[in-house]
């Protein structure tokens, strides 16, 4: 029966995706919304204080990136207009409402009777304003549900974009790029965008409109009393703007100390242990209250200016209605408006002044937004690796493949101006065991990623079975390679999940049969649940030297025709280093292998010993004739064992 489970799902445990992005993430999570709040009352949660770079350039390729969609969107713009039609006239018709309610009511006193409310003394008025309001409310949910639907398409069609993307970079895209960072760009940045299109672009779509409309009935009514009001809220608008900058510096202190405070009880709580066997407990909890007291001082700043600037704009508001109903007032006395227009001026003055508050806050949201579509724009314009040769015109390597491999003159840089290698030779037979040795940054693991194509090479040629690697897909190379590498990665998962992580399809003996092979099976049947024993990365109820084991029985499942070793038992102590190296020597068997090793104790007995430096391959032969040469090989290998 037939082992296959689902697909395992890595469990990213890079430090750095927390300490290195640590400001990153609390700016979305926490600083900013004070930010929003400062700029307006109502205003939304927002992050990072950026503009774009080219924002019209942005907006068109994000239209470009909607096209399928937009058809929500016009479906929104039409919603708005609607809206803005409804949401304009509900307060004018409201004046015509009160009005005839005023007249019949004064008729009926007038008369001596007591007034009712039927269709024809105000009832039809009545109906017909409760349809405005309710078409109001259905062209707004209309148009949030249509937006909502039309930022989520294109949320996840950026993702999509994005994924296939990241699967068509080079390895020195995230070799140059910290995990954290592409993270956070497929998906805080897009979540960002997609929030700020059902929110940001709604209101500021509305508010334009009602601005507008209000303020034209505004100027129908009275030009008096509008001149007022617009009077203030020039006003407001100057001191939101001025007390908005005070807070966005306020906030970006806040937001250093956030970033040092949080990269350091990350470095305090991933070095516990070195700092409980230095006796640094104290200092290092010092070094916490200190900044801990910083953030404070600076959040009791930035949070004082953020309280007081909302009751500060809503007093110059409450003001202004206050000097406006004492004119208004006059007005009504004098029969200049009627109570219908007092009462609708009042309302067109709430429907502007909310919006006008929220304008320059809104437009800020968007900005925002557009420079982090910008990041997403980035990553999908970086350079992407050479495609692979079509299915039809691709070389086929032989039925079955030998392990014979070529470098015949191979040049590489990792920059092209800088050149790394410089005709690289080499020759390696089917089942010979080959040693890469050298000083750290000679080029050894570079020399292994050109052999996987990792990195294309810029000039001479790698052929495995005499074919050229460069004229295979990736696929058909990378499937005759199995690695054992330094960093002994587990995926979350069950220990049998594991071992079959590169055959799914393994059965439950297949699997038995390679554990032993790599000398585990022992160990394995001693957990809880054995093979179904579930393991994470980080789990640390597994040592290194067992999860190195695992690894190898991983890629014994597998059977590759060439096999990869990096430093496999660099971290373990002599005893497990010992079960590895038998494990290895079953792994190897039959097999051509690429060795990476430091201790040169491990591979004296390699068919070729590659010896690098800067790149270069200074030095090749068994380990008798390099002695013999006396050169640089023999030197190191009299260092180490001197």
């Amino acid at each position: 029966m037939a082992w296959n489970k689902k697909p395992l799902r890595r469990k990213d445990k890079q430090d750095a995706l927390f300490a290195e992005n640590a400001r990153l993430e609390e700016e979305r999570a926490r600083g900013a919304i004070e930010d929003a709040r400062a700029m307006t009352p109502d205003a939304q949660p927002e992050d990072e204080l950026e503009v774009p770079k080219d924002t019209l350039g942005t907006v068109k390729r994000l239209w470009s990136a909607a096209k399928g969609e937009r058809w929500r969107f016009g479906v929104v713009i039409a919603a708005i207009l609607l809206y803005t039609g409804f949401h304009v006239a509900a307060p004018a018709y409201s004046a015509h409402v009160i009005d005839v309610l005023w007249a019949n009511i004064q008729a009926a006193f007038a008369a001596g009777r007591t007034f009712t409310v039927t269709w024809d003394t105000g009832g039809q008025e009545l109906a017909i304003y409760f349809g405005i309001w309710t078409g109001a409310c259905a062209l707004y949910s209309v148009q949030c549900f249509v937006m909502a639907g039309f930022a989520e398409k294109l949320n996840l069609s950026l993702r999509t974009s994005i994924a296939e993307k990241l699967n068509r970079l080079p390895l020195k895209f995230f070799d140059g790029h910290k995990p954290g960072e592409v993270v956070s760009r497929a998906t805080n940045d897009l979540d960002k965008m997609s929030e700020v299109l059902q929110t940001g672009l709604l209101k500021l779509m509305s508010a334009v409109g009602t601005i507008i409309g209000a303020l034209i009935m505004m100027c129908r009514y009275s030009l008096l009393l509008t001149g007022i009001f617009l009077v203030f809220a020039l006003l407001s608008t100057l001191v939101t703007q001025y007390v908005s900058k005070q807070t966005l510096r306020l906030a970006a202190e806040r937001q250093r100390y956030v970033g040092k405070l949080t990269a350091t009880v990350e470095e305090a709580y991933s070095g516990r242990l070195i700092i409980k066997s230095f006796n640094r407990e104290e200092a290092s909890s010092a070094e916490v209250h200190e900044l801990a007291d910083k953030l404070a001082t600076a959040s009791r700043r930035a949070d004082f200016v953020t309280n007081a600037i909302s009751p500060l704009i809503r007093f110059i508001i409450r003001l202004a209605q206050v000097i406006i109903a004492m004119v208004a007032g006059g007005m009504l006395v004098g029969g200049q408006i009627t109570i219908g227009v007092f009462q609708a001026f009042f309302h067109y003055i709430y429907q502007v002044s909310e919006p006008l508050t929220q304008l320059s806050f809104t437009i800020n949201t968007l900005q925002n937004a557009l420079a982090s579509v910008e990041r997403v724009f980035d990553i999908l314009d970086e350079e992407e690796v050479e495609p692979d040769p079509a299915v039809e015109a691709a070389a086929h390597l032989p039925a079955s493949v030998e392990g014979r491999v070529d470098f015949e003159r191979v040049r590489f840089g990792y920059n092209l101006e800088k050149p790394l290698m410089r005709d690289v030779t080499f020759h390696v037979e089917p089942g010979q065991k080959i040693a890469i040795v050298g000083a750290t940054g000679a080029g050894k693991t570079t020399l292994i990623n050109l052999l996987m194509r990792f990195y294309e090479i810029g000039g001479g040629r790698i052929a495995l079975d005499g074919v050229d690697t460069h004229e295979l897909t990736r696929a058909a190379l990378r499937q005759n390679f199995g690695m054992v590498l330094q960093d002994a990665w587990l995926f979350e998962g069950t220990i049998a999940e594991n071992i079959a992580y590169g055959r799914p399809d393994a059965t439950r003996e297949e699997i038995v049969a390679a554990a032993k092979m790599a000398h585990v099976d022992h160990f394995v049947r001693t957990m809880p649940d054995g093979y179904d024993t579930r393991v994470e990365n980080d789990a640390e109820n597994i040592s290194q030297g067992q999860r190195q084991l695992l690894t190898i029985a991983r890629v014994i499942l597998c059977d590759p025709k060439i096999l990869i070793l990096d430093e496999a038992t660099s971290s373990v102590d002599t005893r497990t280093e010992r079960d590895i190296v038998r494990a290895m020597e079953t792994l190897m068997h039959g097999r051509t292998s690429f060795v990476i090793a430091h201790r040169l104790s491990t591979i004296v007995d390699a068919d070729l010993i590659l010896h690098m430096r800067a790149g270069t391959i200074i030095e090749q032969g068994t380990h008798e004739e390099l002695l013999a040469e006396n050169g640089p090989y023999a030197e190191l290998y009299r260092s180490q064992f001197a």
